[in-house]
């Protein structure tokens, strides 16, 4: 018996597990419908696809949430996982769930796919024969993965970088580094089965001032690592950064870091798609701002011809968007899309020289450390601030890297830590700010930055 299946048996035997049957899994993904498939749909591309978030505790609820998108033409259906599932603890989820379903109260911020289990979940996954993307932040999501795969959830989010930094202060990095090869291996191993499971990054990080040569590394880190173990099909992703002409030029970079970071590693063969996601910052209180944030990005994604956009809704400031407001952003999207039509290229060739020198530096640096793994070269490089993530809570990442927005709302590094960046372009990154002020303007203008899109009566 592999190491690997001597961990999944002790895997599933949580209490709170459905009891796995593994030979009759594998004959359903075998035999699943190819529209269940997102890397299908990525390697059909007829159009790019819409995907919102959503979930809620129960059942019945969830395929009322399902039956809402497919009216608003949805491509991709949600799975957005509860918090308590995420932290692995599947005894509050329980009780939350059933108090949920007793008092018709949502006690629960998302879906908990565990305590449902996979037999009676894969009735609704199936149903509505589209893709469906798994959404959590779970540092061990090895369950969660077992139980998404048996559902016919056939899209991966997350990975042990971008869901430890943002989201954890105190979970070991390198724990995460060893629970998420092993979700990369049970993908590669359900991928022979039938199309590919995809697997997706999530690149808005902590969506608080990161420069894209941060969100690009980090984005490669987490493809090679899974490319490595198998995977066929994976997404790399990043969010609106509040300049059109960023996003542009991040999007350039990134598909064709990509490309060559995997032909590095022998992985040439693999489909890698970008993903965009509309703002993941604060939101505007004034919903008539928020829906002109929203049809920006929705141009933004058209512009970097992403192979999917991820959606928000009006109600961001305000708390979990009501399945209506959820539908009426994504009818809204896929309207949009189609009037963009033909949308023309267009980039600057100094800021993405720039970018991708900068790119390949902190990944130079990477590959030179000496572990005798990629993960480890990674995590050495976390730990050294080689890789440092503007406001991560983790206690690991560094926090020296400081940024600020210039003139254009490009976001700057102006303290660069220990990133391996050049100085010819740290001078330029510091070179396009104003830092003739005291230390006191500079916070408040970091401060007016972080909360940018919440300031739109103001001039700046």
């Amino acid at each position: 018996m592999s190491l690997l299946q001597e961990e999944r048996n002790i895997i599933v035997q949580n209490k709170y597990a459905d009891n796995f049957d593994f030979a009759e899994i594998e004959e359903f993904i075998k035999g699943a419908s190819k529209n269940l498939f997102i890397s299908h749909h990525f390697k059909n591309k007829k159009k790019m696809l819409v995907q919102p978030r959503g979930g809620f505790p129960t059942y019945k609820k969830m395929f009322s949430l399902y039956e809402f998108f497919v009216d608003a033409n949805v491509d991709v259906l949600p799975c957005t996982i509860d918090s308590n599932t995420r932290l692995n603890d599947y005894a509050t989820s329980a009780k939350m769930l059933k108090l949920s379903e007793e008092n018709d109260v949502d006690m629960l911020n998302g879906y908990p796919l565990v305590n449902h289990g996979y037999r009676t979940s894969r009735k609704m996954m199936t149903h509505f024969d589209k893709p469906i993307s798994l959404r959590h932040g779970t540092p061990d999501a090895r369950l969660l993965i077992e139980t998404a795969l048996a559902s016919g959830i056939f899209e991966i989010e997350g990975g042990p970088i971008t869901y430890l930094l943002p989201y954890s202060k105190n979970f070991p990095l390198d724990k995460a580094f060893m629970y998420w090869k092993y979700v990369e291996r049970i993908c590669a191993n359900y991928s022979k089965l039938n199309e590919p499971i995809n697997r997706e990054s999530f690149g808005p990080l902590t969506a608080t001032l990161v420069p894209p040569c941060i969100t690009i590394v980090i984005q490669i880190c987490e493809m090679l690592l899974s490319l490595e173990e198998g995977v066929k099909s994976f997404s790399v992703s990043f969010s609106q950064t509040g300049s059109m002409i960023q996003d542009i030029v991040t999007a350039n970079v990134l598909r064709k870091m990509a490309k060559h970071y995997a032909l590095q590693i022998g992985c040439g063969d693999a489909m890698i798609n970008l993903v965009y996601h509309q703002w993941m910052g604060a939101f505007p209180s004034n919903k008539d701002f928020s829906e002109s944030l929203i049809n920006t990005s929705t141009v933004i994604a058209s512009m970097v011809r992403a192979d999917k956009i991820i959606t928000k809704t009006r109600d961001e400031a305000f708390g979990i968007p009501t399945r209506e407001s959820n539908a009426k952003t994504v009818a809204n999207t896929q309207y949009t899309l189609k009037m963009l039509q033909g949308i023309p290229n267009i980039t600057d060739e100094q800021e993405e020289e720039i970018v991708t020198s900068e790119v390949m530096s902190i990944m130079e640096a990477v590959f030179n450390d000496k572990a005798d793994t990629l993960w480890r070269k990674v995590f050495n490089s976390i730990k050294a601030g080689i890789i440092d993530v503007p406001y991560s809570p983790h206690i690991i990442n560094h926090n020296e890297v400081v940024t600020v927005r210039d003139k254009n709302k490009n976001i700057r590094i102006i303290k660069k830590g220990n990133l391996p960046i050049s100085d010819r372009c740290f001078e330029y990154e510091k070179a396009q700010c104003d830092l003739n002020k005291d230390a006191s303007s500079i916070v408040n203008d970091i401060i007016h930055d972080i909360g940018i899109m919440q300031w739109a009566k103001i001039n700046y």
